[in-house]
């Protein structure tokens, strides 16, 4: 059979499928995770375009009437539009004091996990491949930080340095930055031993670009499940601090900060100002969650169900 043959019996038309389109289709093949993406997009949106969407800054003290303070959802306001969800203490709308504590509460979940990523993955990727006594020494310290619980360490930090979302994040960092460090030391160990990284110093490379250059990239996968985990978990640790009163100030935005000034509300039947913070702050953390958990499947297909 000739060449020419060969290629009428083929198909005319062949779909090559990217890595980026394969990587699509399986993580949207999971509707829990579809459904979770969608409401994080929509959370992000919303928390993105609060200026513009909000009746009120409800941290504008100009804009703030307390005769308005503690009115059901539905309730017209003094300045003559209706607050949906109801209002807090100090008058602020709750739809828009939430939205605007979602923007506080997503960058510095996103800012103290980048930090902490970058700090972890360098520290990680140091310990793998030095090795020795060095490795000894940076691994004594990860177990160090990793055998007291996050919250314990951020609250002492926050404690030290103060209130204001710049010492919440240097917490965060501090709390969060082992998790990633022993998630690449142990990715980079099984790595350091593959053939590519010896024929990459054999050829006379730098260690920089073998650390860099060949093994940080098979490290990624795992990174960016830990990431999405870590992010949910410094969203809801903000919110624990800052519910403590060691977070962000009254005068900031802040879920934890909504919810801890309905919380003497609760019992009287003001349910509204502490509730509804509370399922915003439920549907961000529980969203990056499962996306994380289907990132995971994806990345790993052997630990999928």
């Amino acid at each position: 059979m000739t060449d020419s043959t060969i290629q009428s019996v083929a198909p005319a038309s062949v779909k090559v499928e990217t890595p980026f389109q394969r990587f699509r289709a399986e993580f949207f093949e999971s509707r829990i995770a579809t459904c979770a993406f969608v409401i994080f997009t929509i959370i992000v949106l919303l928390a993105i375009l609060a200026p513009w969407i909000t009746p009120q800054n409800p941290y504008d003290l100009a804009q703030v009437d307390v005769l308005d303070g503690r009115l059901p959802p539905g309730s017209e306001a003094f300045a003559g539009y209706t607050m949906w969800l109801g209002s807090d203490g100090a008058g602020r709308d709750l739809y828009s004091a939430i939205l605007y504590g979602l923007r506080i509460s997503i960058s510095v979940g996103i800012a103290s996990g980048v930090i902490a990523l970058f700090i972890g993955m360098t520290v990680g990727l140091l310990a793998a491949y030095v090795g020795g006594r060095t490795e000894a020494i940076i691994m004594r310290v990860v177990d160090l930080q990793l055998s007291f619980p996050a919250t314990l360490v951020a609250l002492m930090l926050v404690a030290v340095l103060g209130k204001g979302v710049d010492k919440i994040i240097l917490a965060l960092v501090v709390a969060q930055w082992a998790y990633y460090a022993r998630t690449v030391r142990a990715t980079a160990l099984v790595e350091r031993s593959k053939e590519y990284v010896e024929a990459a110093q054999c050829l006379g490379l730098s260690r920089m670009r073998v650390v860099f250059g060949h093994i940080l990239p098979n490290c990624l996968a795992p990174l960016i499940v830990v990431g999405t985990v870590q992010t949910a978990h410094a969203v809801s640790l903000e919110a624990t601090l800052s519910f403590l009163g060691v977070g962000l100030p009254q005068t900031e935005p802040s879920l934890g900060v909504l919810i801890a000034n309905g919380f003497e509300y609760m019992l009287s039947g003001r349910y509204w100002i502490s509730v509804f913070p509370g399922i915003a702050l439920l549907l961000t953390v529980a969203s990056i969650n499962l996306v994380g958990d289907q990132l995971r499947d994806v990345l790993n297909p052997r630990l999928k169900k």
